[in-house]
């Protein structure tokens, strides 16, 4: 079942549940895709790694929007955008924990031979390709700059 399958199916629910809260934040994600499959010729079916893309888009935007609501004590329209980013990470692949990140930063590190701080281009371009959808772009750079340059991640 594709990702578009999913969200509809999800609307329709969330419609007969009258769950406002969730009907919005898939209405978004559907949104997105529609618009994915229009731009540049209009590609009829989205790959997974198209999804997955657009859903990590969509999270990192609630994510954001959630800062600077808290950052304004705006708690009401935080609580809105948490809630719909925890549907949006329903549709997302489950989240590296700090101790699997570092593991298999780890191992990158080995892999593209990194020695310091002046590796983290190379390191950074595999492991956003391999760790997508995993964990936040943020902490992966985190993790990575701090075990470039030894300190305790």
């Amino acid at each position: 079942m594709s990702l578009k399958e999913k969200v509809e199916a999800g609307i329709k629910q969330a419609m007969l549940a009258k769950d406002k809260t969730r009907l919005q934040a898939l209405r978004a994600i559907k949104s997105q895709i529609l618009l994915a499959e229009t731009e540049k010729g209009g590609v009829q079916a989205l790959t997974p790694d198209t999804e997955l893309k657009l859903l990590t888009k969509a999270a990192k935007q609630r994510r954001e929007s959630a800062d600077v609501y808290r950052a304004q004590n705006r708690t009401d329209l935080e609580e809105v955008e948490m809630a719909e980013l925890a549907v949006i990470e329903e549709f997302l692949p489950q989240q590296l924990d700090e101790g699997d990140l570092r593991e298999r930063l780890l191992e990158i590190i080995q892999r593209v031979g990194a020695l310091g701080p002046s590796d983290m281009g190379k390191v950074m371009g595999v492991a956003s390709r391999e760790l997508a959808g995993q964990a936040d772009g943020r902490a992966i750079s985190n993790a990575v700059n701090a075990l470039l340059n030894n300190t305790n991640a």
